[in-house]
């Protein structure tokens, strides 16, 4: 049984029957998302941020999942939501964000999707596959608060990396079937994905309704930093746009 650390579990909380999955990023934890999740829910919103498999536990855990499975963690969340609700939103940060637009273009039922300084090509990373280590340094908490840290893994395994890869691929290929409202966070500022990223996928969705918004005073985990009350404040004016629900 893995062990799973402390404020890495997985979160839900039933509400009305609008539903929010939330997704964390790779290497995170639920813990990154968990100042949405909560606002989320108290606006009375049924919300499920899963824990993505291989996460939250042991760096050698991870290294054993995919890209597959970590898809799998954000159908499980999205399938429970379904349930339990007429519509669904997806929000995701960095890596999250990636399996956000996936879903929105797996899913076309899906209300509207929110990537965060999501990731569709990182060279830095991509160029560490061929390394013969096993783990690379770590890549949480590129966080600008200096009060505030992320709750990640201390390395990076390598095999992990090449998975990523795979799914950032997969779903730049993809971007094109995503027509769902979409709202764009992106920092000017990120250490992790290069804030091209988010100008792409702006290019990229043939959305109607498509917004991108600037993150001035936050790095790549903006969700923990700087203006993640901004990143609460408009995700939730983006929701009430699009429902009906109070």
């Amino acid at each position: 049984m893995e062990k799973v650390m402390h404020g890495a579990e997985e979160m839900r909380f039933e509400g009305n029957e609008v539903g929010i999955l939330v997704s964390h990023g790779f290497t995170g934890t639920t813990q990154s998302m968990k100042p949405l999740v909560e606002a989320y829910a108290r606006s009375g919103y049924t919300v499920c941020c899963p824990r993505l498999k291989g996460h939250g536990t042991t760096p050698e855990d991870m290294e054993s999942t995919s890209h597959l499975d970590w898809v799998k963690s954000i159908e499980e969340g999205y399938a429970w939501l379904k349930e339990r609700c007429s519509k669904v939103f997806v929000v995701g940060l960095s890596m999250g964000g990636t399996l956000a637009l996936y879903m929105a273009s797996e899913h076309r039922d899906i209300e509207g999707v929110i990537p965060i300084n999501a990731a569709i090509d990182i060279p830095a990373l991509e160029n560490s596959q061929g390394m013969d280590e096993r783990f690379i340094d770590a890549i949480g908490s590129d966080i600008k608060d200096p009060e505030t840290v992320e709750l990640a893994y201390d390395r990076t395994p390598v095999k992990s990396i090449g998975e990523l890869v795979t799914l950032m691929g997969k779903v730049k290929d993809r971007l094109d079937e995503i027509h769902c409202p979409i709202m764009i966070f992106v920092s000017d500022e990120d250490h992790v994905v290069p804030p091209h990223n988010s100008e792409v996928i702006f290019e990229s969705v043939f959305s109607e309704h498509k917004e991108i918004i600037h993150l001035e005073n936050s790095y790549h985990v903006a969700t923990l930093d700087h203006d993640k009350d901004m990143i609460i404040e408009r995700t939730l004016e983006f929701f009430q746009m699009y429902t009906n629900t109070k």
